[in-house]
């Protein structure tokens, strides 16, 4: 059983019903809003009415993700059952995100090099300055501020910007092209269609560009090892630039705004002053929000989702060739049986790995760029401003709603 921390009511995440009995205040932040409880797996069924096998424990999650025999490409096999009710940018079957096995790796090895813990490193200075130029904007701007406007959105934006030489870049629309890109219900087949096209054009353009004129940007890079290896069509490293584009800034402007209604909290005002008097207290504070809070509240999807093509065991359970399964990584992320269960320690160190950014073979490219961000964001926001607060009260803050992701729409915080 699960919470709907918004409306109080109770949801059995494996069925998919809903009750109207009040529940109890959830321990999970306000914006957490469903979180399955972990245990064996379980069938469901998705908004489709397809099967799908529900897995929500830490080693059956993290099994799923790195087992050769279920992938993500055969969820677009002419046999697949439907998985979605209106497909978004994730639904590209030409994508990284939906290939697999040799395929996979050889567009995987085109970016990797780039995203090493070790090149990220690398990169710290200048994210360094441009949060510390930010926070700078923010305070002399004087308080009320919204946060998403003045740091959440920019920041992230400016990175991926920078990294990919796109200066100048409209970022409204690029939000546009993202809300619409990543959507579930706030938008129409059509609308996302047509979005992603123009966004499609967008990174064509920008490929050509890069492939006439290089430079040393992570573009040209891209472009310069494809072109090497020749591994690639036109259409896979046009879907990965915009990939990028949208990954570099989109889970991380979540994870920030999500971990500023969670921080300011009056109950963590002692963590937020320690954060920011002690960068390495905002490292692992960064891997807890990370664990805890989820990008999204599971609506569409009880999980990731992948195919099995073989017959396979998972936590003793048969999933037979075929079937479709969800890796619940939020619930996976706090499995008793691996983390510690009761009040959050901020700065405990994890003695596992979290599954947020994945496992296996389709890991997230940027999880060190994204932890990076976080982390001098909030020590450097907390280092300047250590008794700053929520202006408007967490259950009266507005949502990005009907997208994978959810964080809020504004943040108005004072000091």
């Amino acid at each position: 059983m699960t919470t709907d921390a918004t409306t109080g009511t109770t949801t059995d995440a494996a069925a998919g019903t809903t009750t109207g009995a009040p529940a109890a205040q959830p321990l999970v932040p306000l914006h957490c809003l469903l979180r399955a409880e972990a245990g064996p797996p379980r069938l469901a069924a998705l908004p489709t009415g397809t099967p799908v096998w529900v897995l929500t424990r830490h080693a059956d999650v993290r099994q799923a993700l790195a087992h050769p025999d279920l992938g993500r490409a055969a969820l677009y096999a002419p046999d697949a059952p439907p998985t979605v009710l209106t497909p978004n940018i994730l639904d590209d079957p030409s994508s990284i995100l939906n290939s697999d096995g040799p395929a996979h790796q050889a567009i995987r090895r085109t970016v990797q090099r780039a995203f090493t813990p070790r090149a990220i490193e690398r990169w710290r200075p200048w994210v360094d300055g441009v949060v510390r130029e930010l926070v700078g904007d923010l305070v002399a701007a004087g308080p009320p501020v919204d946060a998403v406007e003045a740091l959440t959105k920019p920041l992230p934006v400016r990175v991926i910007s920078r990294l990919m030489e796109l200066e100048g870049l409209d970022t409204d629309r690029l939000g546009y092209w993202s809300d619409h890109a990543l959507s579930t219900t706030a938008y129409s087949a059509e609308e996302i269609g047509a979005a992603i096209r123009e966004f499609g054009e967008f990174g064509y353009r920008l490929v050509q560009r890069r492939r006439k004129d290089p430079g040393d940007d992570l573009v040209s890079s891209l472009v310069r090892a494809a072109d090497q290896t020749g591994g690639m069509t036109e259409e896979q490293i046009t879907s990965l630039t915009i990939g990028l584009v949208i990954a570099g800034h989109e889970t991380t402007m979540t994870s920030f705004g999500n971990a500023l209604v969670y921080l300011l909290d009056e109950q963590h005002a002692g963590a937020w002053r320690r954060i920011g008097e002690d960068l390495s207290a905002a490292t692992a504070a960064t891997e807890q929000i990370l664990r805890t809070i989820p990008l999204g509240d599971r609506t569409t999807a009880p999980g990731q989702l992948r195919r099995a093509t073989a017959d396979l065991e998972i936590g003793g359970v048969t999933i037979p060739a075929g079937a479709i399964i969800a890796a619940d990584s939020t619930a996976a992320n706090a499995d008793p049986e691996v983390y510690p269960p009761g009040p959050l320690d901020l700065f405990a160190p994890l003695g596992t790995p979290s599954l947020t950014f994945g496992a296996g073979p389709h890991h997230c490219l940027g999880a060190w760029l994204a932890r990076m961000e976080l982390e001098l964001g909030l020590h450097h926001l907390a280092r300047a401003l250590p008794e700053l607060r929520l202006a408007t009260p967490a259950d009266r803050l507005e949502w990005r709603t009907g997208l994978l992701t959810r964080s809020p729409l504004r943040l108005e915080v004072a000091w």
